[in-house]
């Protein structure tokens, strides 16, 4: 058997309105996790506040009357090609019925203290004064990007999923929304992009500001600090001591033929001058890259060899 919400509130089906109001008014109080520590208050306060929910609307009072609780949270058939009521779900959150029904977080603290006329407007119940709105929290995203998005710069499609308000102003219904991101080239890792006020609809609130977070997606080949990339380069033994040219590939799909004169010691970093991420405020400049190396040993010597090597290091020692 579905829920009897004029029970709830102690009503008749005949109940006005007004008196709907003025038993939600008297109830919510009393049973108010703050104003009772009466065993099962809470399960009464939240249990008020959706029968005040459904039967301060006239239209889902009408759905309510006629079809139940289940005709109301299924939808019913309004007799009109293709119609269809939607489906009603209550939210869940006591407090938030009881803040817009009185308009102040805590009522209470105005019980024996008149509000401020200059400072307030009656609320629904007449009782004390609407609060002024407050703006959600920012709700914060990640928006991971390779390392070639950010060299070219794309456009990213983003859903954000949130709540809407319906047309009744107090329920709503879970909705995407796609919204376009224009990828500069240079775009360093933290940057933010914010979407003003498209995060949750609630009443009587101001909804939050959706901002996407750009991260760096992890590279098969470069590493990036700031405007730099990094890419190690993997080099014998023979090349480290004697020399070596090391083709580099490149974000843009071109090879760099490296030419390394220099002995490659442990540590060893070389730099190539203009081959790292644009600049975002001026792409046309960019950073360096820097080459690391993997020196790879041979995994032995014959008595010959070994000998041989120690004979040219100890005569470039003495040298």
């Amino acid at each position: 058997m579905g829920k009897d919400y004029y029970i709830a509130l102690g009503l008749t089906r005949s109940a006005t309105n007004a008196e709907v109001k003025k038993a939600y008014r008297t109830l919510s109080l009393k049973y108010h996790p703050d104003n009772t520590n009466e065993r099962g208050a809470e399960e009464r306060f939240t249990e008020t506040a959706e029968a005040y929910d459904v039967l301060s609307d006239a239209k889902r009072r009408a759905i309510y009357d006629q079809h139940g609780e289940e005709g109301l949270k299924s939808g019913v058939a309004t007799g009109e090609p293709g119609g269809f009521t939607g489906n009603y779900t209550y939210h869940g959150n006591a407090e938030k019925t009881f803040r817009e029904f009185f308009g102040s977080d805590n009522p209470f603290s105005q019980m024996f203290e008149p509000p401020d006329p200059l400072f307030s407007v009656p609320a629904f119940g007449g009782m004390f004064g609407r609060a002024k709105p407050k703006q959600d929290a920012v709700v914060e995203k990640e928006l991971y990007l390779t390392l070639e998005e950010v060299y070219r710069g794309c456009t990213k499609k983003m859903k954000i999923t949130r709540r809407v308000l319906n047309d009744d102003g107090h329920t709503s219904s879970v909705r995407d929304k796609i919204v376009t991101i224009l990828v500069k080239p240079g775009w360093k890792e933290g940057t933010r992009i914010t979407f003003p006020r498209e995060g949750d609809q609630e009443p009587n609130n101001i909804p939050a500001d959706v901002v996407f977070i750009v991260k760096d997606k992890q590279h098969p080949l470069f590493k990036r600090t700031g405007i730099d990339l990094h890419y190690t380069a993997g080099v014998s033994l023979v090349e480290a001591l004697t020399g070596t040219t090391v083709d580099v590939p490149t974000l843009d799909g071109r090879i760099i033929a490296v030419p390394i004169n220099e002995i490659v010691r442990p540590g060893f970093s070389k730099m190539v001058i203009g081959e790292g991420m644009p600049r975002s405020k001026a792409t046309s400049k960019k950073g360096n890259l820097i080459l690391h190396f993997d020196i790879e040993f041979p995994n032995r010597l014959t008595p010959a060899q070994k000998q041989a090597i120690k004979q040219t290091l100890e005569t470039s020692k003495k040298r």
